[in-house]
């Protein structure tokens, strides 16, 4: 199996592209409307299964959520490659901004949202 980081992630995605002359096609929108459609079909993986049920899927409804996540990521890498945003350093923004929002302390064991707390 081979690994990427995503730097190298986004290059093969880059390269796949480019041979097929898709680039055309990637435009930032479509690439985010892409997202949102694969992430509705992750979503559709879990529809009418019980949480206990969500923690265990069966081999192959597992493969189709293996699928799934991989074209999520996908599309996340290459939109973010396109609109050249270092993805890693995003993260560690957003979660900085997480942690002041969402003080442990203040917030352990409660799912509420920043405004509700």
């Amino acid at each position: 199996m081979q690994e990427f980081s995503l730097d190298k992630l986004a290059h093969e995605l880059r390269a796949f592209a480019e041979e097929r002359d898709w680039e055309q096609f990637h435009a930032p929108k479509n690439l985010a409307m892409a997202l949102i459609v694969e992430a509705a079909e992750l979503v559709e993986q879990f529809q009418w299964l019980t949480p206990e049920q969500s923690e265990q899927p069966d081999p192959e409804r597992r493969r189709r959520i293996e699928a799934e996540l991989a074209d999520i990521l996908i599309y996340l890498v290459r939109l973010a490659d396109r609109l050249e945003i270092d993805l890693p350093a995003a993260v560690a923004t957003k979660i900085e901004h997480n942690r002041s929002k969402y003080p442990a302390e203040r917030v352990r064991g409660n799912a509420a949202k920043y405004d509700e707390y």
